[in-house]
């Protein structure tokens, strides 16, 4: 069983002894290497996604600078960094000019630890071709992955402006939710390996990857690592419709490239911690690894960033094809989704390493567990719910349109001599003379013909109270002061002089009851 599975580690502590012993230039050497890969990495990621989006919606894309467009970035970022610096005059200098850098710093030294291949030989020295590693390194991936945040909720707020400061505070809640669950999705791997260096992880993956062994975690980091980066479908930070740019709206020139260096970074880095901690890290894939020199020498550098490749395609072809979500929608699914499953799965490993480590047959367990997860699975998924009892409508509450009703059988003509009333009331009580064409009803209920219909305003007096009068019925339906028709009640008659009520006077069912004396309904 892949819970199970016994791998051969060798404690961390005697592969450690590789590092730290390298002469300062071949040191330096190594890191001006892995600088230059990550700028060269970023130009060629830029142009891969503008070329792949591009053919995903049938459009070109960069082609003009340099063969294939591949020039293109590089170009980018010569007319960014000619570009006029700006500085918002409400903006915090110090803090604005500081933020870019904590952003893209911590990109950079996030690969010392970065396991790229096995030891080589480079100008007779034999070394890893890794910077360095200690014994809790993956610790270390964590801690300087949270410094990156420091630079961009203090760029929302030196801002000075409303919308970067939104920016800000919406990017550190959404990194911070799925920095938890990546930081939980490493736990089992750390069951797993029995160690939290990066280079032991590797080594633990000799017979088998992580990937087999642990792949909800994979799953869970997969996801994690795209709301990290605040890539589609998860950039909420920068949603163009709601914050304009986000927590870099101010920022121009090399400043603004600061930030985008970063985010392509951060885009290679987190694909290199899946690769080095569920893919086998530099090791060759099957069938590849069949040939017996695939994982010596200079080799694996071409495995390893191969895998990174796919990671990155996979990261543009979300972009391509998924929408936005809401926000709201994605912090569920960090804290209500992501970090519960996680605990389980922890839960779940560490349970099965012990069992298997105490004896018990694993087999017989994990079957009488999936038996039980199957029963519950079918009583949820069988067994009706119980039907929640309708609300009662409180007392005086009354569904005019409970028995629905017929718009055409009422009389459109009632609408016209109320109009004609209320007309002649607006006008202070002058005598309105109706067209021929109009017909309405007398005061008792009595249909009026074609002659025509005068109407006077009664003199109000606000200390008197309002005296009822009579209002025009139509076809059951009954008129109020106001102007708006209501439907007839169940029951109530159709014919309009039987109909009629006092204006002001509602029938009882529609009447608010007192708390005095509550009506019946």
């Amino acid at each position: 069983m892949m819970l199970g599975l016994q791998t051969d580690v060798v404690p961390a502590e005697q592969n450690l002894g590789v590092f730290g012993v390298d002469p300062w230039w071949l040191i330096i050497i190594k890191a001006v290497a892995v600088f230059a890969i990550l700028v060269l990495l970023t130009l060629f990621n830029i142009w891969a996604e503008r070329r792949v989006v591009a053919r995903m919606q049938q459009r070109v894309g960069p082609n003009r600078v340099g063969p294939f467009g591949l020039l293109q970035g590089l170009v980018d970022g010569i007319k960014l960094a000619l570009k006029e610096d700006i500085v918002p005059k409400a903006a915090d200098k110090a803090v604005f000019i500081l933020a870019p850098l904590l952003a893209a710093i911590p990109a950079f030294i996030t690969w010392a630890v970065i396991p790229l291949g096995p030891e080589v030989s480079i100008f007779g020295h034999l070394t890893p071709l890794q910077l360095t590693d200690f014994p809790v390194a993956v610790l270390y991936l964590i801690a300087v992955a949270s410094v990156g945040i420091y630079g961009i909720v203090l760029a929302g707020w030196s801002s000075g402006s409303t919308y970067p400061l939104l920016g800000g505070l919406r990017s550190t809640a959404q990194m911070i939710s799925y920095e938890v669950a990546m930081s939980l999705s490493f736990v089992a791997v750390f069951l797993v390996a029995g160690s939290m260096s990066t280079s032991a992880i590797v080594g633990a993956q000799q017979s088998r990857w992580f990937i087999a062994v642990v792949p909800v975690s994979f799953l869970i980091y997969i996801i994690a690592m795209v709301g990290e980066t605040n890539r589609a479908p998860f950039d909420l930070a920068e949603a163009e419709g709601e914050l304009v740019g986000g927590f870099h709206t101010e920022y121009s020139s090399l400043k603004f490239a600061m930030f985008f260096l970063a985010e392509y970074i951060n885009l290679v880095t987190v694909s290199a911690i899946a690769t080095t901690l569920f893919l086998g890290g530099w090791r060759a894939p099957w069938p590849i690894s069949i040939w017996s020199g695939a994982n010596s020498g200079w080799w694996p550098l071409l495995w390893f960033f191969g895998k990174i490749a796919v990671f990155v395609f996979v990261f543009i072809w979300l972009r391509g094809t998924l929408p936005r979500l809401r926000y709201d929608q994605f912090m569920k699914l960090g804290w209500k989704v992501l970090i519960p499953v996680s605990l389980v799965w922890i839960v779940a490993v560490a349970a099965v390493r012990v069992v298997r480590a105490q004896g018990v047959d694993l087999q017989r367990l994990l079957i009488f567990v999936a038996v039980a997860l199957a029963v519950l699975i079918v009583i949820y998924l069988f067994v009706p719910e119980k039907q929640a009892a309708p609300e009662q409508p409180a007392r005086g509450d009354v569904d005019l349109y409970q028995d629905g009703y017929d718009e055409d059988e009422y009389d459109d003509d009632a609408y016209d001599a109320y109009d004609a009333d209320d007309d002649a009331s607006e006008d202070g009580g002058d005598d309105v003379s109706e067209d021929s064409d109009h017909a309405g009803f007398d005061g008792d209920g009595d249909e009026l013909g074609n002659e025509p219909q005068v109407a006077a305003g009664p003199d109000i007096d606000a200390d008197q109270p309002r005296q009822p009068t009579r209002t025009p019925v139509a076809a059951g339906r009954v008129t109020f002061p106001g102007g708006y028709p209501v439907p007839p009640m169940p029951g109530q008659a159709s014919d309009p002089a039987s109909a009629t009520v006092p204006s002001g006077v509602l029938p009882a069912a529609l009447q608010t009851p007192s708390p005095q004396e509550p009506a019946d309904v």
